[in-house]
């Protein structure tokens, strides 16, 4: 599959992650996911003490949360992108993330490696997983081709199981818009061979942001 050129005209199509604040904290929290996982209960460390440390850190955000309608209107607001979806957000430690970019071909495009979070066969990404990214960026896709939807229909077919701790290509584009019913299709790839197709039906409609 020959490269395709990176345009920088359109609309935007992630939230891009800052270095300090909440996307620093939360790429931490990453860590921590990942380092749970990779350590469990075979290790001379005492998991006692790393409880106590979690949760006094999760009693101190608690403490300082606004009220949970106040974060749900301030969480659409600013950069015409969402910060806090769990594929792409940088504010949202169960995102990988996945950064999406337009390309020259209509189509778009992005590169992510995933870990032990996302497992499900030994070794391999979970099936729900695969579903989750596909269906998030055939989204994408259809908003950078300018009618998004909610998503109606999603079919997927497995073709062999998708790596961990390799990088992963994910594809998508907008196929066809009529009258309101849109449709696009998208893959993963590891090492130039598709794991995961999705073909998607979108219905758009404009659901209305909290205030």
């Amino acid at each position: 599959m020959s490269a395709r050129t990176p345009v920088t005209e359109g609309p935007p199509l992630v939230a891009v992650p800052h270095d300090d604040g909440v996307d620093a904290a939360v790429a931490a929290a990453r860590r921590v996911i990942e380092a749970l996982l990779a350590t469990g209960d075979g290790t001379a460390l005492d998991m006692g003490t790393v409880t106590a440390q979690l949760h006094s850190v999760a009693d101190s955000l608690d403490r300082a949360a606004p009220e949970r309608d106040r974060r749900l209107a301030t969480m659409w607001q600013g950069e015409g992108v969402t910060r806090h979806d769990p594929v792409t957000g940088p504010e949202n430690a169960l995102a990988p993330p996945l950064t999406l970019h337009g390309v020259d071909d209509g189509s778009i495009r992005g590169t992510v490696t995933l870990g032990l979070p996302y497992q499900g066969p030994p070794g391999h990404v979970h099936g729900g997983i695969s579903a989750l990214l596909l269906d998030h960026t055939l989204g994408v896709a259809n908003h950078w081709g300018g009618v998004s939807g909610m998503t109606a229909e999603l079919t997927l077919r497995y073709l062999r199981p998708t790596p961990l701790f390799e990088p992963l290509a994910i594809t998508a584009r907008q196929v066809s818009v009529e009258g309101r019913r849109i449709r696009a299709v998208g893959a993963i790839s590891a090492g130039g061979r598709e794991c995961v197709t999705a073909d998607g039906l979108f219905i758009a409609k404009h659901l209305p942001r909290p205030d």
